[in-house]
């Protein structure tokens, strides 16, 4: 069923990290202020993984710089990764992106760079659509569990990311039984990363819609989810850099629930 793994003036306070680097001379990420955005996350994280080195420009979201609206007029969202100014945008790409522009670290070392994505094409398009799969089914039925108020709404949005769950079980079951640690095999790759950088928002969504047993659940439905996701939040350097639970959901609780409530109610005072 899962196909086995063959495997603009702008004023900013911004911050060089250097991971085994020393300068940043070429690439630029803007990020949310938050520091829970999992798409900015994931793009920190495979930026660790590679070695690069980079300037972090974080962005109030709410109150959108023109450096973000010229480098992103289409969406005006983060993460924009500016490589020698030019940017790309949209986190899955900026993957893939970062595979392609760094087969060698950026401090002029020459010393080669991690891959994220399998070198072989059935890998790689499997890669892809799992974690195309995670951003367009996953996480927004994850989201629809505190979004619905409806208690049969909630039900099914915590049905159907249950069975979203399930069917990444599945892919990884067939990795371990080859005695891989990581959907990327011996070493957090691709989808390890797409799926990782949601792990806190998991935990906060399913405590929040009061789910119980947790989502990641390690003595029933999801064992090698379970198992993996430790495995990953141990896993450096993308371990560090997830965000506190609890940081995740004070952002649910101050930001989103009032964002959500303020369009619940314009919509329904559209119908009235």
């Amino acid at each position: 069923m899962y196909h086995s793994w063959e495997l603009c003036s702008y004023t900013s306070t911004s911050t060089i990290h250097s991971i085994s680097m020393t300068s940043a001379e070429e690439l630029q990420l803007l990020g949310a202020a938050s520091g829970v955005s999992p798409y900015v996350i994931r793009v920190q994280m495979a930026l660790a993984v590679k070695g690069l080195s980079y300037e972090y420009i974080p962005e109030d979201v709410q109150r959108k710089s023109d450096l973000l609206a010229a480098s992103n007029p289409v969406h005006r969202k983060v993460p924009v990764l500016l490589h020698a100014g030019r940017p790309v945008c949209e986190s899955l790409v900026l993957l893939e992106y970062l595979d392609d522009a760094f087969p060698t670290n950026n401090n002029g070392s020459g010393a080669p760079s991690v891959l994220l994505l399998p070198v072989a094409p059935r890998p790689r398009a499997l890669a892809r659509f799992w974690a195309a799969f995670v951003d367009g089914t996953l996480f927004p039925s994850c989201l629809g569990m505190l979004k619905r108020t409806a208690p049969q709404e909630r039900a099914e949005m915590v049905e159907a990311t249950l069975r979203a769950l399930g069917h990444l079980e599945g892919v990884l079951a067939e990795v371990v039984g080859e005695e891989a640690p990581f959907f990327g095999g011996r070493a957090v790759g691709f989808l390890d990363i797409a799926l990782g950088c949601y792990l806190p928002w998991l935990e906060v969504v399913g405590r929040l819609a009061g789910v119980a047993p947790p989502l990641l659940d390690a003595a029933g439905r999801t064992p090698r989810l379970a198992a993996w996701a430790e495995r990953f939040r141990a896993a450096e350097p993308v371990g560090a850099l997830l965000p506190a639970a609890d940081k995740v959901e004070e952002y649910v609780t101050t930001v989103l629930y009032p964002k959500w409530n303020a369009a619940a109610a314009a919509a329904a005072s559209a119908g009235n």
